[in-house]
This record gives C-alpha cells, sequence and structure tokens, in this order.
C-alpha cells in the first residue's frame, strides 16, 4: 500500500509541476499577447479602442494563469510530510486550493477597483497623442470644447450636451484636413430608434403599483430624445422597499471657482458599492452642465 502511494505521489509531482509550468508560460503568453497587439495596432483610436475593451481580461487571465501555477506548485512541496499520510495530501491540496482562490479574489478586486485608473491612464495616452494628417505628415491640433462645435453637426453636439458620447475634433491647420473620433461619455443615454444618435434620456418615472416590504412594484419610465424629441415608455418593475434603505441628493447649488486659470475640473463620485467614478471638465462651465444631468441613484 505505501509502495503504491509512493508511486502515485511521483507521477503526480511530475504532472502537477508540468501543469504548473504550462499554466506558468500561458500567463506569460496572455500579457506578450496582449502587448503584442496593441502594438500592432497602427491607428491610435483603434489602440485606445482595444485597450477599453480588452486589456482588463487579459490581464486577469494571466493573473488566473500565475495563480493555477502557484496552485498547482504548492500541491508537490513537502513530500516528505505527505508521504507519511494520505491525509496529508488533502491537507496540502485544501491549503493551495484555498490560497490559489485568494489569489484570484484579491486580484478581482484589485480589477474591479485599482486597475480602471492605470488602464484609464493608458487609454488616456492614445486618446490625445497628438494625430497625424495621412495625406500630408502634418501634425495635427486637438480643438477645445468650444472650437469643435463648429465641425460637429446638431445631432453630435446633441449627444455631447447629454454627456453620452464625446467627439473629439482634431484639425490639419495648414490644409484644414478634419478628423472626428467618437469616444464613450460620462453618462448613460439610449440610442434614438427615429435619429439614431445616442440621446434618448429619461425624463420621467411613473409609479403603477407601489412596492412595500412583501411585495414588488411596477412603474413607467418616459423618454424622450433631446435631438428628434421622439418618444418611447418602458415598464420595469420595482424590488421590494428596505428598511434600511436611504437617499442621496447632490446639493442644489455647486460653487466652483472663477472660470480663470482653471485647466482642469475633476468631479470624483464615491459610490456605495465601493467603486469610485472620476470625471474630468475642461472648463466649471462643462462641469456644471454635466452635475445638472447627473443622476445619482443611476
Amino acid at each position: 500500500m505505501e509502495s503504491t502511494y509512493s508511486k502515485f505521489l511521483d507521477i503526480w509531482n511530475i504532472v502537477a509541476l508540468g501543469l504548473a509550468g504550462i499554466s506558468f508560460i500561458g500567463g506569460i503568453l496572455i500579457l506578450i499577447i496582449n502587448k503584442v497587439r496593441v502594438s500592432s495596432i497602427a491607428d491610435y483610436k483603434q489602440k485606445y479602442d482595444y485597450l477599453g475593451a480588452n486589456d482588463s481580461k487579459m490581464v486577469f487571465y494571466s493573473i488566473i494563469s500565475f495563480a493555477v501555477a502557484l496552485t498547482l506548485f504548492i500541491n508537490t512541496v513537502y513530500s516528505d510530510t505527505v508521504v507519511l499520510s494520505f491525509v496529508w495530501f488533502f491537507v496540502r491540496m485544501f491549503i493551495a486550493l484555498c490560497l490559489g482562490t485568494l489569489i484570484i479574489y484579491v486580484s478581482y478586486l484589485m480589477m474591479e477597483f485599482a486597475y480602471p485608473t492605470t488602464l484609464e491612464h493608458k487609454m488616456k495616452k492614445w486618446r490625445y497623442k497628438p494625430r497625424i494628417n495621412k495625406k500630408t505628415g502634418n501634425v495635427m491640433k486637438l480643438l477645445s470644447e468650444d472650437e469643435e462645435d463648429v465641425h460637429l453637426d446638431e445631432g453630435m453636439q446633441a449627444e455631447e450636451n447629454v454627456f453620452s458620447v464625446d467627439y473629439d475634433v482634431w484639425v490639419d491647420e495648414e490644409t484644414g484636413d478634419i478628423q472626428i473620433e467618437k469616444y464613450p461619455g460620462h453618462l448613460i443615454a439610449y440610442q434614438c430608434n427615429s435619429c439614431g444618435f445616442k440621446t434618448m434620456k429619461l425624463i420621467k418615472e411613473e409609479i403603477i403599483t407601489t412596492p412595500t416590504e412583501d411585495t414588488e412594484g411596477e412603474m413607467i419610465k418616459n423618454y424622450q430624445c433631446t435631438y428628434c424629441s421622439a418618444k418611447r415608455s418602458k415598464t420595469i418593475r420595482v424590488a421590494k422597499l428596505s428598511q434600511t434603505e436611504s437617499h442621496y441628493e447632490l446639493p442644489d447649488h455647486l460653487h466652483f471657482k472663477v472660470e480663470e486659470k482653471v485647466n482642469l475640473v475633476t468631479i470624483e463620485i464615491l459610490i456605495s458599492n465601493g467603486k469610485t467614478k472620476i470625471f474630468e471638465f475642461s472648463s466649471t462651465k462643462q462641469a456644471r452642465e454635466f452635475l445638472k444631468e447627473f443622476k445619482v441613484e443611476n
């Protein structure tokens, strides 16, 4: 019996070490592939879009691979103790699984709450890197919020006014060539079925059935497009009331410093689930307009 158990441990150690090596190499390959993909994209806007859609996932997948590799490796250590009893084999496995799970969970929390700030800096690097006119090779200039409106049609301006979309306008000052790039805005607005712009906003909520602590309620949400004025409604269920629920509202009057010498306005909002949202604006006027549109409950 002891001889069979010893042979099993020998095979287990070989297999676990082999799988640990494969998992570790897999984690490194995921990071390399992600880096190569970013480097292979020539267009700065496409780099920005790729990072936003894939970077966090690729980093997290690599962390999972490293955690699996560590878990498998731990299942090969202290062989002299484990060989004494089959019980120690399961004790070692339990400890390894706990450690691997802990690493993945802590990494998940970091990716959820800390990494977005790092990713934002990565993405900003490519968003604001000077564009080159492909026709002339000239360096293009990024227009300010006030300057760019001349080059945006009414629908685009309406999207920016509700903060659902943000447009960057680059201009070649020598030739007058324009390059317009579209980015996600600070607030959520829905695409209008009539005009196609992301300018459909919630304007009114009507409670049909009032929720109680025992039963759910029902509500009608009324939307209207700020560009073409099209309307639509949606019925949703309202969660049961909670005795511990509290509601917070932004102050009616928010005061800023005078516009002079203000280069950047940063608004940081701490949400009850622990997340932090940071919004940046180039002027106090834009920040004020944002706060008028901002809804805490959303």
